[in-house]
């Protein structure tokens, strides 16, 4: 078992790295990487908007403006705090802010009446459907992931699937500033960027200002230890995948002990490789009893023993030799010397102590030779 366990951390650990390798710079603008949003970035520099990456929420923040677009890479990593200030600071901005995949921890403060559905879309790519500009142009597009739903009458609901759209335009309240909400971030990624109208797609709703700010949520951000993760415990910290992994070990573990434990019918007695002397067996178990001051148990075992053997000497069955009633009346009978007392001798309680016990075995002793030479 503990082999098993061991093994499925080293698999476990391997994958991680594994993993964590072919994700590095993951959306970062930077990195040339599959994953990576490098070639975006340089088709925006062609058309003239710069590209600036930010890692805290105080930077986003601070460059929110009317001539820029707020790009927020992955908004479930933000803390309840973080969410409100930086929709405080992005509301009356006047520019841009695009939400890439936020799910239900961060979408309806980021994005006020907007809610995700449970269930993502089960296409990848799917067409617009809608009268937004940007997505009329682009036409079909890699954006199937999660769904949204919104009360907003003036929101633009675009590639809908079973009635869900997957990208919506939510605009400011007061002023040209909007909100975008994208389901699934696969149109900024360098390897799907040159299929279906991603291209477009990403290039119209990230190039609409001179400014671009790219938000990569970073875990050494120091907003994101104020607040309310003051007040959070231990299990709040631990993400949401290693508890569920946890419980599936333990109940794998559990299956595995019950497994293991099944009995699959009575015990099958087997013979001995070796004979082994009575005296021997007789002094091991009275070790084991010894070790285990069951002076309760051996007193049982010599008393039993003792009946066993003197019932029939004295003409009482065996099926009656542990009956008081049938066999201490013979037994008195049959003795030489009246007026022991028996009851307690073979039916009485448990010794106190060692010493107690070896009378004991050598009052039945006796009374056994007395017995049978009656």
């Amino acid at each position: 078992m503990l082999l098993a366990l061991v093994l499925l951390l080293a698999t476990a650990i391997v994958i991680a790295a594994v993993r964590s390798g072919a994700q590095h710079g993951r959306l970062d603008p930077r990195s040339a990487d599959p994953y990576g949003s490098r070639a975006v970035a340089e088709l925006l520099a062609d058309r003239g908007v710069t590209t600036r990456v930010v890692t805290t929420s105080e930077e986003a923040r601070s460059a929110a403006g009317p001539d820029t677009t707020l790009l927020v890479a992955a908004p479930d990593r933000l803390t309840e705090r973080q969410q409100s200030r930086l929709r405080a600071a992005t509301e009356d901005s006047r520019g841009r802010t695009v939400l890439l995949a936020p799910g239900t921890p961060s979408v309806s403060t980021l994005a006020p009446g907007v809610t995700a559905d449970a269930t993502p879309s089960l296409d990848s790519t799917l067409s617009p459907r809608c009268d937004l500009p940007a997505a009329e142009r682009a036409g079909s597009a890699d954006v199937g992931g999660l769904r949204y739903d919104t009360l907003a009458p003036d929101a633009d609901a675009c590639y809908l699937s079973d009635g869900l759209p997957s990208l919506l335009s939510l605009p400011a309240a007061d002023g040209p500033g909007d909100t975008v909400v994208l389901g699934a971030p696969d149109i900024l990624f360098n390897d799907r960027l040159d299929e279906q109208g991603n291209a477009s797609l990403a290039l119209q709703l990230l190039g609409s200002r001179p400014h671009l700010v790219w938000y990569l949520p970073s875990l050494s951000d120091d907003a994101a230890s104020e607040g309310d993760t003051a007040d959070r415990d231990f299990f709040d910290l631990i993400p949401d995948g290693w508890l569920w992994g946890t419980l599936q070990l333990a109940i794998a573990a559990a299956l595995a002990a019950l497994w293991r434990a099944r009995r699959l019918g009575p015990l099958v007695p087997e013979r001995l490789p070796v004979a082994i002397r009575a005296s021997e067996t007789v002094e091991g178990r009275a070790r084991l009893y010894r070790k285990a001051n069951a002076r309760d148990r051996a007193a049982a075992a010599l008393r039993s023993a003792t009946r066993t053997r003197i019932a029939p000497l004295i003409g009482v069955s065996p099926t009656q030799a542990h009956a008081p009633e049938t066999l201490l009346p013979a037994l008195s009978a049959r003795l030489r010397t009246p007026g022991q007392d028996l009851p307690p001798l073979l039916f009485g309680p448990p010794p106190a102590n060692d010493a107690a016990l070896i009378t004991l075995a050598d009052q039945l002793d006796a009374l056994e030779r007395e017995v049978r030479t009656s």
